[in-house]
């Protein structure tokens, strides 16, 4: 099967987002094989092309809590480098915490997209290279809200093009998933004109998603900075939906509260492990991963920044929630496994009471930022404090291999900061920096924040 052939086949069966009203038109395909000119080509693309201005224009225009035209609220990208700050403050792209994984998520909304009048294209290709440039070296995840392109504000297809061939093999290897959010008949149509250029490694990481639902299997959506239009675009899919009757009835069921086992490892408070795991002072988890890692993983190169299979995780999951035994054989495996437990606690082991003092951390003299932390940790619970030091004594140890691992303390703050503090409220690209310093500082100053008489 040749790579457009694969890519075909995607499209045509991908979901018709229940409620887009996807139309049954006949399209043009773009023929498989070498036996068409360029100009034939050129003609074929042109041709689909205009097809899909047609299903943009029978889109109605986004109705935003925003002119489309206005800059988004400073919060959203005061980080901004001073190259791009007139692209930025649009808040087109931002990062939006981890998904379940401990993976960045990187957030594209399509209704923030100004006017092409308005955005150099050239230029908004260089900075979403800038913004990913900081992410791709480990894995993560792609969310497009679809929600809210019109002819108005719509990338030319030479950029699409261009994009894809210029985000070349780090950018493309290192995603895991690509979600498209609320697709219509246009973007399958352009993923029609996409597929003489998109790998089938590539399009196996395509998910098609109809409802925001849809992705709490692996992200966290409560942390994801979605508009509040797509938010409303979602709710009346939902109402429009044959089988609106069923989803309510299954939210309904699954926001009931269910007793977790005794046995519960994942998704439960430190302070359940700590009454229901007798002989264990910190979470089991926790320490037969670091165990484990300590042994075999402490030279494996990418550790905690390579993802595991998501099958193999949840198995590992499901043997630890049921009280059965787990042993390891992969060391990225384990340290997803760890990853995973700690973004999946009710609150961050550092808790929701300290997220704003870390925020700060930047705003404090550098001399005066270990006593300051000090302070800040000695005010966690007992087994808070606990885990935290095992943790952060352990991947002391890991820098210290960083040669051959080539995970330094930079790498591991930015792999582990989001999973150790989040706030109650959606993900921000401007708390990422502050976060990612205190883990760092954490890291350096390890000796002076924990004792050394650890049995980590």
């Amino acid at each position: 099967m040749t790579s457009q052939q694969f890519v075909g086949d995607l499209v045509d069966l991908s979901p018709d987002a229940a409620g887009t009203n996807i139309r049954s038109s006949k399209l043009e395909f773009m023929p498989d094989g070498d036996g068409m000119n360029e100009n034939t080509k050129e003609q074929s693309i042109k041709e689909m092309e205009r097809q899909a201005e047609e299903e943009l224009a029978r889109e109605q225009p986004p109705t935003s809590l925003y002119d489309i035209d206005t800059p988004r609220p400073k919060s959203a990208w005061s980080d901004a480098s001073a190259e791009f700050v007139d692209i930025a403050q649009y808040g087109i792209v931002e990062v939006s915490g981890v998904d379940l994984q401990g993976r960045p998520v990187i957030l594209v909304s399509a209704c923030k997209l100004p006017s092409n009048k308005v955005l150099d294209q050239g230029k908004f290709l260089k900075y979403l290279k800038h913004t990913l440039n900081k992410y791709v070296e480990s894995d993560y995840s792609l969310v497009y809200l679809h929600h809210g392109l019109h002819s108005g504000n719509k990338p030319t297809m030479s950029f699409v093009i261009d994009a894809y061939k210029e985000f070349d093999r780090k950018y493309k290897k290192n995603i895991k998933a690509f979600y498209i959010v609320h697709p219509t008949n246009f973007i399958r149509i352009m993923m029609n004109i996409m597929k003489p250029f998109i790998s089938i490694k590539f399009g196996r990481k395509l998910r098609y998603i109809n409802y925001l639902c849809e992705m709490s299997d692996t992200l966290q959506i409560s942390q994801l900075n979605i508009p509040p239009e797509v938010i409303k675009r979602d709710e009346e899919l939902v109402s429009k939906s044959r089988s609106s009757w069923r989803f309510k009835e299954d939210v309904a069921n699954s926001s009931k509260s269910v007793e977790p086992l005794t046995t519960q490892q994942f998704g439960v408070s430190l302070q359940f492990l700590e009454e229901n795991n007798p002989g264990f002072k910190l979470p089991k988890v926790m320490v037969e991963t670091i165990s484990y890692l300590k042994e075999y993983g402490m030279e494996t190169e990418g550790l905690f920044r390579r993802s595991a299979s998501a099958v193999a995780l949840k198995e590992v999951q499901n043997k630890y929630n049921t009280g059965q035994p787990v042993t390891f054989d992969d060391p990225h495996l384990a340290a997803v496994t760890l990853k995973a437990f700690l973004r999946q606690l009710p609150e961050p082991l550092l808790t929701y009471g300290l997220y704003e003092y870390i925020l700060n951390i930047t705003h404090v003299e550098e001399d005066t930022r270990p006593r300051v932390i000090t302070e800040l940790i000695q005010k966690l619970p007992t087994i808070n404090f606990n885990a935290l030091r095992m943790l952060i004594l352990f991947l002391a140890e890991v820098v210290k291999h960083c040669d051959v691992n080539l995970m330094d303390d930079n790498n591991l703050a930015v792999v582990f900061g989001p999973n150790l503090v989040w706030s109650t409220e959606v993900a921000s690209l401007v708390a990422m920096g502050p976060i990612n310093t205190f883990t760092r500082l954490l890291l350096i100053h390890h000796q002076e924040l924990f004792s050394e008489d650890s049995d980590c």
